[in-house]
């Protein structure tokens, strides 16, 4: 097109006009409440434990879970394709999409807090280079959601409850499906697969049927709601289905229709793994029997890429979702332990982005969320009983459990291969993030400024607050492309901060994608300006050994002022490398341990010692230094039952605490670590919560996490109830001592915008307003 739009304006579907009455009809609809064959084959033994009773569906309560009996932690000081409209037959549509946002801002609770603080927080000055004014606090910009997955059922399987929580927020959500799922084509359960003919085309439509239904049922209630369903030209040549929800125009799903792998393990060249690695030159389309798109067609590598730019161009979103690209391996069997078209379906979409992020520049920032795959059936579970219902129930409705004709098609309204057991491999019980877990993002310096550390459009994103009540700068773009989500900081003994992440890097051959660990340290202590990132590597040899599965780096600095990062490596053990006192890194040390998962966690407690904690599928391990700059200890049993992934350590109290959450519940748990004479745990304690999941931060006596719903959940004090915040995030959150008297706390929305509150450190205090930082990000 001459504009360089992806597709033409004409081509794509005009969503049928909604209204008001419509969109109060769907924010207002109550919601209700085994995979593939050899496609969705179960990979991992599951560790023994109970299965948990399902409870009543959760509803997203508006108001703070009840007061509860209180444990007073430790010291309150801290130690350390609705695509862009274009012309005014897309009117309709924006005016949907600004009545959802409006609607969901105006209902959504805010925090007060005290007058010194409401001070504090009141409305900043942008920087020079901000030209927007900030938005109003109790008015975040809702973002625009875009998933891309591999098969249809990833998101349902992967991806939610944040898929359910973006939709039942208003929010714009696209999801992209790169192939057509069409397997073995037989839509039958084990009694019927011998007796079922295999057929492909209708295969992928009843996917896509009950893809459909799944979504409609998020959206309305009504698993029938009406869909349109389009043809659009691709950027690569080729032609997508894109199918918009009538009731809800906001909500899209863009079939690209290419050929599955149909094995998880094996070497199939007609595949996204044979594509990416040049076995074959082109990758076919397999169309599904009922969809509009009727010309077949062939991708290259490229084409396959650019298709993706282009959509991506036409969304504009502000949050990408995607799998996993570096699942790792079994260490005794070496297979993947995730589907082939999973990551390498990911690693499209990082070249895609990548190629997005440097090429459009009429477009919003944008983060990236990695979502872990088959593995999570292997792991503790991470889902409340309610939550895990609620997944269930539209995993039921994806797999057709009454094999009702409601859609009205002759392939069938659902996938049948997943009605046996549609929970898969305790998957429908948890979700976890395979990047962005940690909580050491947002640091203070000695002035009392602020500084928070995030990946956009593949590069660091740095914000800067002077002083205690000075303008916010920000975000500026750290040069160097190509980071992964999820940044760690930490202080140097001369006062500057360094930033520490991994970064992806391409070739023109399969052999040259890797993952390294770098960092970038300030000029001087203060100064916005930070030095070139320096690479220290990576334990692994090899992309084709492990999948280049290693950690995000968890990094601290110990009494002697001695810096040291930690990571898991593909076997699942600890490696790590120390500065030395000239400046150098020593080699890539081996510290043992197994059945290592997440990213490990490290703190110093008060003798200045390091302590590092990682989390296996059934216990927490953790090693010391037994004094400040000798080497670490051995591998130590802590004694702490099984947690979910994230870990989050912070020095008080004399030793370090942690902080995670109990499984299958949501609860947030601390237990107390110290080090004199070996590593010892001295307390486990239950602080209830929002149920939620992911990590938790922690900083004087303020308590934050993802809650049930999407929200943040805060814990501000003694004896107090837990409270919910309006802001739906990506990540995890960070929180920082500003001082010795008040906490800072941080998260970045949907919407790829930094949020921040802070709440004076004592007992009876409040978090402030939230005080969004800089213009609102732009976009349609």
């Amino acid at each position: 097109m001459p504009d360089g739009r992806p597709y033409s304006g004409s081509a794509w579907p005009e969503p049928a006009p909604g209204g008001r009455k419509a969109a109060r009809r769907a924010r207002e609809a109550e919601r209700t409440g085994g995979r593939r064959g050899r496609t969705k084959a179960t990979v991992a033994p599951e560790p023994k434990r109970g299965r948990r009773r399902a409870g009543t569906a959760v509803t997203e309560p508006a108001a703070p879970e009840a007061g509860r009996g209180r444990r007073r932690r430790g010291s309150g000081a801290a130690g350390s394709a609705a695509p862009e409209p274009k012309g005014h037959r897309w009117a309709g549509f924006v005016k949907v999409v600004a009545l959802c946002a409006a609607t969901a801002a105006g209902s959504m609770l805010m925090l007060r807090g005290n007058d010194a603080l409401d001070r504090l927080a009141s409305p900043v000055v942008p920087d020079s280079k901000a030209t927007a004014p900030a938005a109003p606090a109790d008015a975040p910009d809702p973002g625009r959601v875009l998933q891309i997955i591999a098969h249809p059922d990833d998101d349902l399987y992967f991806m939610n409850p944040d898929l359910r929580y973006s939709i039942s927020a208003g929010l714009p959500v696209t999801s992209v499906y790169l192939t057509s799922g069409e397997a073995d084509g037989i839509n039958a359960g084990s009694a019927k697969q011998a007796t079922t003919a295999p057929n492909k085309p209708a295969y992928a439509e009843a996917r896509q049927n009950g893809i459909r239904a799944a979504y409609a049922k998020m959206a309305t209630g009504d698993r029938g709601s009406a869909w349109k369903r389009t043809v659009v030209p691709t950027r690569g040549g080729g032609h997508a289905e894109v199918d918009v929800l009538v009731a809800r125009p906001q909500v899209n799903l863009v079939w690209l229709q290419l050929r599955e792998a149909g094995n998880v393990y094996a070497d199939v060249p007609d595949s996204l793994h044979g594509l990416w690695d040049g076995k074959v030159p082109r990758l076919e389309s397999m169309l599904a029997s009922g969809t509009p798109v009727k010309q077949r067609f062939t991708y290259t590598k490229d084409q396959v890429v650019q298709t993706l730019v282009g959509i991506l161009e036409q969304y504009k979103p502000t949050t990408v979702r995607s799998q996993d690209p570096t699942p790792g391996r079994y260490p005794d069997t070496k297979r993947y332990t995730d589907h082939q078209d999973h990551f390498y379906g990911a690693r499209f979409v990082q070249l895609a982005t990548a190629a997005y992020a440097k090429d459009v520049k009429d477009r919003p920032h944008f983060a990236l969320q990695n979502y872990l795959g088959y593995f999570n059936g292997s792991l503790p579970s991470a889902l409340d009983p309610d939550e895990a219902k609620e997944k269930l129930d539209i995993l039921d409705t994806y797999a057709w459990l009454d094999q009702q004709n409601h859609c009205g098609s002759d392939a069938g309204c659902g996938d049948l291969k997943v009605a046996d057991h549609p929970a898969g491999n305790h998957w429908s019980d948890s979700i976890n993030y395979a990047r962005g877990t940690g909580t050491s993002w947002l640091a203070s310096d000695k002035e009392h400024g602020l500084w928070a550390f995030k990946v956009l459009d593949g590069q660091v994103a740095v914000w800067h607050r002077q002083g205690l009540i000075g303008r916010w700068s920000g975000p500026n773009l750290l040069p160097g492309t190509g980071m992964d989500p999820g940044v760690s900081t930490v202080t140097l003994k001369d006062g500057r901060m360094a930033a520490f992440g991994t970064r992806t890097s391409f070739g023109a051959k399969p052999a040259d994608y890797k993952r390294e660990i770098v960092y970038a340290v300030q000029k001087g202590p203060g100064s916005e300006e930070f030095g070139e990132w320096q690479s220290l590597g990576t334990p692994e040899t090899a992309d084709e050994n492990w999948t280049s599965d290693i950690s995000a780096p968890a990094v601290s600095v110990d009494g002697t002022g001695q810096l040291a990062a930690y990571v898991r490596d593909g076997a699942y053990t600890l490696r790590g490398r120390v500065q030395q006192a000239d400046g150098s890194w020593g080699p890539w040390e081996k510290y043992g341990g197994s059945d290592l998962h997440g990213t490990p966690a490290t703190a110093t407690d008060g003798a200045g010692r390091r302590m590092v904690f990682s989390a296996t599928s059934k216990t927490v391990v953790g090693w010391v230094q037994p004094n400040p700059g000798a080497a670490l200890g051995p591998v130590t049993a802590t004694g702490l039952p099984d947690t979910t992934l994230p870990l989050t350590a912070e020095g008080r109290e004399g030793g370090v605490r942690l902080w995670f959450r109990k499984p299958g519940s949501g609860n947030v748990r601390t237990a107390l670590m110290t080090g004199d004479d070996g590593l010892k745990l001295n307390h486990l304690t239950d602080l209830g919560g929002l149920k939620g999941f992911g990590s938790v931060t922690a900083s004087g006596h303020v308590l934050a996490g993802r809650a049930a719903g999407g929200q943040l959940g805060s814990d501000v004090g003694w004896g107090r109830p837990w409270e919910r915040s309006p802001l739906m995030f990506v990540g995890a959150p960070s929180s920082t001592m500003t001082g010795k008297n008040l906490v800072s706390l941080a998260v970045v929305g949907l919407d790829a915008r930094l949020y921040v509150t802070s709440s004076a450190d004592a007992p009876d205090a409040h978090l402030a307003p939230w005080q969004p930082v800089g213009p609102r990000n732009a976009g349609p």
